[in-house]
């Protein structure tokens, strides 16, 4: 399961050197019923499934993400793999842009952004976030 960035996948990326503007493209797979455990202060009077959570996630954000200059390019519903592991699943795939990887940073820090990441961890029982150099952007790594 993964949730978080480790040191070495934050070392990674600032290794690559990547400068204009960066996608980050989420992979998600959902739990069934949130788990509000770790973030009871978040969690609503009666249980709601992942999906559920996850939007509180995205309806919290979207205003912390705009006024970075960030935004939603995809959003879409995903499901098992065509071309990989049988048994592997995504409920959600969403591609959200930044000019750059500061501005990125800068909204992931965001104090009132962090302030409703319970939700996401309510919600997600395993991810995937894979940086992407955008057209017009620069990475000193491929």
């Amino acid at each position: 399961m993964y949730l978080d960035p480790t040191d070495a996948n934050v070392r990674h990326l600032l290794e690559r050197q990547i400068t204009g503007p960066i996608a980050m493209l989420n992979l998600l797979r959902l739990r069934d019923v949130a788990d509000y455990s770790g973030h009871p202060d978040l969690a609503p009077s009666e249980a709601i499934s992942g999906r559920a959570a996850y939007q509180r996630y995205i309806d919290h954000t979207e205003p912390f993400l705009t006024a970075s200059g960030g935004s939603v390019l995809l959003l879409g519903t995903g499901g098992h793999n065509f071309i990989g592991p049988l048994d592997e699943r995504w409920d959600i795939v969403m591609v959200v842009q930044q000019a750059s990887l500061d501005d990125f940073f800068a909204f992931a820090g965001n104090e009132g952004y962090l302030a409703g990441l319970g939700h996401r961890v309510a919600a997600v029982e395993d991810s995937r976030l894979l940086p992407l150099v955008l057209n017009g952007a620069t990475s000193g790594q491929t």
